[in-house]
């Protein structure tokens, strides 16, 4: 699914206008029908006293619409204007004048902390007060309306996107943004549902289709995207019945150090387990017997020290190197590591100490292969492209990064986002249970085993990272958050891959609209 940005969004609204040949407000009406089609289909006429705020925008007329419908279908409801500004949209005010013509009396107009309504628990809000265009600073008295909302502990639910939050900022102030429950957003959702610091005013969100026009849809590049089990199943490649292990590649996974071997375990059995043909360890002479007892399937050759690598050296021709799990920053390991890249010329994906190797000394970055996979966990993102201000600069700095080494990086978080060049990749799958040790050396070995296969580098990131959530999200369904290990991530995998082709439940459906998730 694409993540449109807020100019898009307007240029799909302009297109869909002239190629339709309906106005404006006709596609606010569209848009506010398909919101009382949501709300109907799951309250059915049930009488909850339901308060719609609008803002004097578009917005806001998308809430006047709902109202009406609301109205007519015989619902409780209380409607509010957000008197913020003296201007008002045209559209808003065809339909302000339109809910005027039902109800025989105007909607009521909140202009200050005196008029705010009471609010029960039990109530039902619906914020159309601020949408996507939001450009200006919010008066207090409205933050101290959405503080009301939130404390009011009413279920929320936002329109297009949660009143005071930006498509493209971070809020400075908690108080002037509406914390939603459920956010009904159109066309897309909207990337900072899915970013540690926004995230957080919705608690869940679903697409409308308000039939903006398909060929913009279809054809539109878009900087983000989200990944789901739709989009992986296209990267899937099958495998001929006369396959045998010599095709799906030879993965190397280098690393470990005394007390540090069970990460190479963990990389290497997930590089077997996510399809590589053949996987061999290399490791300091201390995790010798780990390896061969906890993973009888793979081989294993040792570096000449007996607590760490010190030197990388190996008479095999492997398909891609993982490299750094575990390793540990000893000086001969980075001295090995610096001579190993100048004459490495094998696909590499780097995690954990390869990535704080190359963050201290960081003219080695100039020497990995173009394409090469970086894999850190926040601090050692950090430690890699410098303090952020905030998630959007996070992005910003991992772009250009990406830009200029040529690699690829995944930030990892709850909805973990592959970076490649300027384009976003965002994950849908995982869930808390992966905040344990361990599970970042599953995820480098998921990814080296499908890059073994014949995956290309990207594909192979993004496709790994989708995996490696989704085995957890199966996991966990027996494990619960707290008692999942790394270990069960690799154990579900198997689970993971068949759960592409089993069919999902289909979206609901009302006898006229597809309300796609």
């Amino acid at each position: 699914m694409k993540i449109f940005s807020k100019e898009q969004i307007y240029q799909a609204d302009k297109l869909t206008i002239e190629r339709q040949s309906i106005s404006s407000t006709d596609l606010m009406e569209r848009a506010g029908t398909q919101i009382f089609n949501w709300m109907h289909l799951r309250m059915q006429g049930a009488q909850v006293p339901i308060h719609v705020f609008c803002g004097i925008g578009n917005n806001g007329g998308d809430g006047l619409v709902l109202a009406r419908h609301l109205i007519l279908d015989g619902y409780h409801v209380n409607v509010y204007i957000v008197n913020y500004s003296d201007k008002r949209s045209k559209d808003f005010l065809v339909n302000y004048d339109r809910i005027k013509s039902i109800t025989k009396k105007w909607p009521i107009l909140l202009n200050d902390i005196e008029d705010f309504p009471e609010i029960h628990p039990n109530d039902i809000i619906v914020d159309a007060i601020f949408g996507i265009g939001l450009n200006r600073p919010i008066d207090d008295w409205v933050k101290a309306l959405f503080q009301h909302l939130k404390i009011s502990k009413a279920f929320t639910l936002s329109i297009d996107i949660p009143s005071g939050l930006r498509t493209d900022k971070v809020p400075t102030d908690d108080h002037g943004v509406v914390w939603a429950g459920y956010t009904l957003s159109f066309a897309s959702p909207k990337l900072v549902f899915f970013l540690p610091e926004t995230a957080k005013y919705t608690e869940q969100w679903e697409v409308l289709d308000i039939g903006l026009d398909r060929e913009f849809l279809f054809t539109t590049t878009t900087e983000a995207d989200l990944i789901g089990k739709p989009e992986v199943l296209s990267m899937y490649m099958p495998r001929d019945k006369f396959s045998h292990k010599g095709q799906f590649g030879h993965s190397l996974i280098i690393g470990g150090s005394y007390g540090k071997i069970g990460a190479v375990v963990l990389a290497s059995k997930a590089a077997l387990s996510a399809g590589a043909g053949l996987v061999t360890s290399y490791i300091p002479k201390c995790g010798y017997p780990v390896l061969q007892s906890a993973f009888p399937e793979g081989m294993v050759i040792t570096d000449e020290d007996e607590r760490f690598i010190s030197d990388i050296a190996f008479d095999i021709n492997p398909t891609v190197i993982g490299f750094g799990v575990g390793i540990g920053t000893n000086e001969k390991t980075i001295k090995a590591f610096e001579t190993f890249l100048k004459t490495n010329k094998t696909s590499l994906v780097i995690d954990a100490d390869g990535i704080n190797i190359l963050s201290n000394k960081s003219e080695l970055i100039k020497l990995l292969p173009k394409d090469t996979v970086l894999t850190p966990h926040p601090k050692e993102l950090e430690r890699l492209l410098g303090k952020w201000k905030n998630d959007f600069d996070k992005l910003d700095k991992a772009k250009v990064f990406s830009k200029k080494y040529e690699v690829i990086l995944v930030v990892k978080g709850a909805h973990s986002i592959t970076v490649y060049q300027d384009k976003l990749y965002v994950n849908t799958s995982g869930n808390p249970g992966l905040a344990t040790a361990g599970s970042g050396d599953v995820l480098t070995g998921i990814i080296t085993g499908l890059i073994s296969q014949g995956y290309n580098p990207l594909i192979a990131t993004v496709f790994g990272v989708y995996l490696h959530g989704k085995s957890a999200d199966i996991a966990v369904e027996d494990y619960g958050y707290q008692s999942l290990i790394a270990s069960h991530i690799i154990d579900y995998l198997g689970a993971a891959y068949l759960d592409l082709f089993k069919q999902s439940e289909p979206p609901i459906q009302d006898d006229n609209k597809s309300l796609n998730t």
